[in-house]
């Protein structure tokens, strides 16, 4: 989903980060309010008034989203849902969380913070607005953020998965039937065929109505909320077949393993070149005696490949690169992809039980959605 990110700063101990993605969506957005919709509800103030409203609406914007999400964040982390942060792109913010809510009250509590919240932004903006002495372009940045807070919350209560509404709706059906993959499914059934709509009244929009920013605007929407409808059903899918499985079932033994008095050069041409991998356990009379990585070699200078060996360049091996064979499968996943690893190697005792891959995981999921995913029950 994300893209190169930005970490911004830190509230209650969650990360609130940017992604690059956000920057087109700030642009887009002042410049719509500083030449369309500032001059027409406040007429004669001047382009530069217009202009630093439009970026004060942005930043309004920013800030809204941010208490929107960060209020899913706090509740969550009150009902044990583990949260990685909160990230900002160009649809708006998502806070990322590690894990399912434990139950169909948790879930619900965490969807409706994020509307409550923005309902309550967009109260007290009104009321400032109509009891606090501002000057005029102050009152219509006022009267724009508390608009766009209360249309953030009522187009997130929309019943369509992953939107807050969508889980909500989740949460009703997960109490009703006692199935979180039933209820989930039938959720962002719900969330797909509502992105398919956006896209669709986005297309008439640009055929119909020769709208073309708002159409494309609209039907992107869609778009977004189609994949994250599918994604996150699966993410549910693959958090069930993993969750609480040791990794060693998914371990293979047959490791490419290396000696540690290997020279470097024999290294590069005889395993590197022929298994295509990055990390390779170091193995020296059947025990782990340390970790080799590409990055390694390519940290020594080229001309002196030929007379170092594996042994001067590799290091030991860490919980960054390396697992306990009865480590969560699922939790092994997440490892893996925080730290942009394909492979971990599986040790324990010092000894060297075999290979984890990102690949063997997945398709053993797929292997078993394909067999048990039949009605979604």
């Amino acid at each position: 989903m994300f893209g190169k990110r930005f970490h911004l700063f830190t509230v209650y101990g969650f990360k609130i980060r940017l992604d690059a993605s956000w920057f087109v969506l700030a642009v887009l957005v002042t410049w719509s309010l500083a030449t369309s919709f500032f001059p027409v509800v406040m007429p004669n103030l001047g382009r530069p008034v217009y202009w630093m409203l439009g970026v004060g609406g942005a930043l309004g914007l920013f800030a809204s989203i941010v208490a929107h999400e960060l209020s899913h964040a706090v509740v969550a982390r009150r009902n044990a849902i583990p949260m990685r942060g909160i990230t900002l792109f160009i649809f708006g913010g998502v806070a990322e969380m590690d894990a399912e809510p434990p139950s169909a009250g948790a879930e619900f509590r965490m969807a409706a913070a994020g509307p409550i919240a923005s309902f309550a932004i967009g109260a007290g903006l009104l009321l400032a607005r109509a009891f606090v002495p501002l000057p005029p372009p102050m009152v219509a940045l006022v009267g724009y953020l508390a608009t766009i807070n209360i249309v953030l919350a009522f187009f997130n209560l929309v019943p369509a998965f992953p939107l807050d509404g969508g889980r909500i709706l989740r949460a009703a059906l997960w109490h009703r039937w006692q199935n979180l993959r039933r209820a989930t499914r039938a959720a962002s059934r719900i969330g797909n065929a509502f992105g398919l709509l956006l896209i669709l009244g986005g297309i008439y929009l640009v055929i119909g109505k020769g709208e073309f920013i708002g159409g494309m605007w609209l039907a992107l929407i869609g778009l977004f909320v189609r994949n994250a409808a599918a994604s996150s059903y699966q993410q549910v899918l693959l958090r069930r077949a993993l969750e609480g499985e040791p990794v060693r079932a998914f371990t293979r033994g047959d490791a490419v393993t290396v000696p540690s008095w290997l020279s470097v050069q024999s290294f590069v041409d005889d395993v590197i070149y022929r298994h295509h991998h990055k990390l390779y356990p170091v193995v020296d009379d059947d025990r782990l005696t340390g970790c080799v990585s590409t990055d390694d070699v390519k940290a020594l200078p080229r001309e002196d490949w030929h007379h170092r060996r594996v042994a001067d360049i590799a290091r030991s091996c860490s919980v960054e690169n390396t697992l306990h064979p009865d480590t969560d499968a699922l939790d092994a996943l997440h490892a893996m992809r925080r730290g942009g690893r394909s492979r971990m190697l599986v040790a324990e005792n010092g000894t060297l039980v075999g290979i984890l891959s990102v690949k063997d995981l997945l398709e053993f999921f797929a292997l078993k959605v394909d067999l048990e995913d039949r009605d979604g029950a």
